[in-house]
């Protein structure tokens, strides 16, 4: 009997109608009251376990199995495995899942499902193909969707992150999950166009599916619809367009999703179309991969993009410490990728570091070769930003994979024939002439070579240079005209034998002319010249008769205007045209009655003390009357003759000095 006087076996029965109907807390509550009476009890255990596990405690089964690890291990090893790595699994402990399923000692078919979830987790996805092809191959019950369902997934993982070729397993589409996980596949294979159109049908096969169902809403229709329209936009955006692509990104941030991963890839997309445009919506939308869970939900190159473009992110809003904090935590986790690297270095140039930078960069590229090419090509950007177009050149030509490409050569003519350097120019078209010349002989590739060649020699002077390109070009084709004169015009400073044989194959005059009508041609839209024709003869303007003179119009000349004080009787003056102070009777300017009351000398000095001394000219003068608002008496009057000291400024420039406006004076006691 157990505790309460219920029996043990009333108990079991009350287990086995809980498990049935669902309720597993309840059964919980009998098991753990079994356990009371018997807590050796390995079937109420296993139960226990199984319960807690259906309630989402995994923690807890965890802790019930190591517990009881030795009661279990005393009756059977494999009773718990399963449960033990699928605890481990839902509480992240990936490694140690693989461990426990690798270890037992049957591998069950329902281990296998576990083992291939924990490998699709780890991103071992050969492997995971091979356990999930395995299953199929072996297994017939109602599971065998589902696991077609995680085959098409693991396919779609490969496609995309491995950039492995599309493999054909006979997989059907009739299911939205199905037709979702093929187009991942085609958009990892740059089918974008095929991916959308199939992302169309998942969608359509989605509400389908779901419309059946009454209790199924609107709502939970788009809710999960959610991830394929996220994916719809990220074909969009990797279309080119963006607008559309963000519109669908914001529908599905506005849906709130429950799934962590979803909300961070939707929005570190919708970052990386703001750019550095829109930084406050940006840092918003960020908040949301720093969500609980998401490094569980996402592929470790997914995690990557994120952490690279949080770092730009602090980069676009001048958080010039914390981008740096980042882009090194990224070096140190991934040493041998160059993203970490060319943060760094765009954070160093906008801080106009750009020395430092190259440093950083030529370091980077020493320690990691098979990364050198695009650091390299940075380099040389760097370079051209400051004005070494040299280094820059240098740089590029250590390229060894991009040396001889075609956009390089034309970069490299370019850049030397800027710096009038047409010798270097000339070795890089012979370096990639010779490397096509040995792999590719005769190819499109090679010939455009040599005729580029062949005209830049020409262009530069270099005629004698040109001769075994144009030989070259013109073997390849003996009917090409045009380098048949090109070469006669190069051999005729050389070879004036060798030139005037060779002209010898050119067409004659007769095969060259060509029946063109001239008036035709002249009256055509796109003639620049028309030869003017003789204008027609009417009765006004009649042929003049033999004898008769032509009587050209004389124009009539304007009188030039006189002076108002003009007198035609006086003698003009011989020395009118010297300048005034070169005339023999220029005697000086007159000074004026005002100029002399004006002081001369030191500031402070009385202006025209002589005048005033002067008794004969006060006595003959007339009293003057005080000016309204100064004060009646000769001290007064006295005192506003003399000019007050004033503090004196830096003389300035001719050209800038300017005359002080007179102020008013205002009414009062004093002159001042």
């Amino acid at each position: 009997m157990a505790s309460g006087g219920v029996s043990v076996a009333s108990l079991w029965t009350e287990v086995n109608r809980c498990g049935q109907n669902g309720d597993f807390t309840r059964a919980l509550k009998a098991l753990t009251r079994i356990l009371h009476e018997n807590r050796d009890d390995v079937t109420a255990l296993h139960c226990k376990i199984v319960c807690l596990i259906q309630n989402g405690s995994f923690k807890e089964a965890l802790n019930v199995m190591n517990t009881h690890s030795k009661y279990l291990a005393a009756i059977s090893s494999d009773v718990v495995v399963f449960e033990k790595a699928y605890c481990e699994y839902r509480l992240n402990r990936v490694e140690s899942s693989l461990k426990t399923i690798e270890n037992a000692p049957v591998q069950t078919d329902k281990l296998k499902e576990l083992y291939g979830q924990v490998l699709y987790r780890l991103e071992r996805y050969d492997e995971c193909k091979s356990v999930y092809t395995d299953l199929i191959r072996n297994s017939q019950d109602e599971y065998e969707e589902e696991r077609k369902t995680n085959l098409a997934a693991v396919v779609a993982a490969m496609s995309q992150w491995e950039e492995a070729p599309l493999e054909d397993l006979g997989l059907p589409e009739s299911t939205y999950e199905l037709c979702y996980n093929s187009a991942c596949a085609l958009i990892g294979q740059g089918q974008l166009k095929e991916a959308l159109n199939k992302l169309r049908e998942a969608e359509e096969l989605c509400r389908v599916s779901l419309a059946d169902d009454s209790d199924v809403t609107e709502e939970d229709i788009e809710s999960e619809l959610a991830v394929i329209h996220s994916q719809m936009a990220y074909v969009m955006q990797l279309q080119g367009r963006t607008d559309e692509a963000l519109q669908l990104y914001n529908q599905v941030i506005k849906l709130k999703p429950s799934d962590v991963g979803l909300l961070a890839v939707t929005a570190n997309n919708i970052i990386t179309i703001n750019k550095d445009q829109n930084v406050f919506d940006s840092k918003k939308k960020v908040k949301l991969t720093n969500a609980e869970g998401v490094e569980y939900k996402l592929a470790k190159k997914q995690l990557q993009a994120i952490d690279f473009n949080k770092a730009l992110l602090a980069m676009y809003t001048n958080q010039a410490d914390q981008c740096r904090k980042l882009s090194s935590s990224l070096q140190s986790q991934n040493p041998g990728h160059p993203r970490p690297v060319l943060i760094q270095v765009a954070q160093l140039s906008r801080e106009k570091q750009h020395t430092k930078a190259i440093e950083l960069l030529q370091q980077f590229s020493d320690q990691h070769p098979e990364s050198a090419s695009g650091i390299k090509l940075t380099m040389a950007q760097l370079y051209l930003v400051q004005g070494h177009v040299t280094k820059a050149c240098d740089v590029l030509r250590s390229i060894e994979e991009f040396k001889h490409k075609a956009g390089m050569v034309s970069a490299l003519v370019t850049m030397y024939s800027h710096e009038e350097d047409i010798d270097s120019a000339i070795d890089v078209f012979k370096q990639a002439i010779g490397h096509y010349q040995s792999e590719q002989p005769g190819s499109a590739a090679h010939l455009a070579l040599v005729r580029e060649a062949a005209n830049f020699k020409l262009k530069y002077g270099r005629k004698k240079e040109a001769i075994s390109d144009l030989e070259q070009l013109w073997k390849q084709n003996t009917n090409d005209i045009h380098t048949l004169a090109q070469l006669i015009s190069a051999y005729s400073l050389v070879d004036t034998d060798k030139a005037k044989s060779l002209s010898k194959h050119l067409p004659s005059a007769d095969t060259m002319s060509f029946n063109v009508d001239v008036d035709e041609l002249e009256n055509s839209h796109g003639a620049t010249y028309v030869r003017k024709k003789a204008a027609k003869v009417t009765g006004e303007n009649l042929p003049k008769e033999q004898g008769q003179v032509d009587i050209k119009k004389k124009k009539k000349k304007k009188k030039g205007k006189l002076p108002k004080n003009y007198d035609p009787k006086a003698t003009p003056d011989p020395e009118r045209w010297l300048p005034m102070r070169e005339r023999s009777y220029y005697r000086g300017k007159k000074k004026g009655k005002k100029k002399e009351q004006i002081g001369k000398g030191t500031q402070g000095a009385t202006a025209g003390a002589s005048a005033e001394l002067d008794a004969s000219k006060t006595a003959s003068s007339p009293p003057t009357s005080p000016r309204p608002g100064s004060a009646s008496g000769s001290s007064s009057a006295a005192a506003s003759n003399v000019v007050p000291p004033r503090q004196q400024k830096p003389a300035a420039s001719g050209a800038t000095r300017k005359k002080a406006p007179q102020k008013k004076k205002k009414g009062g006691k004093g002159g001042w």
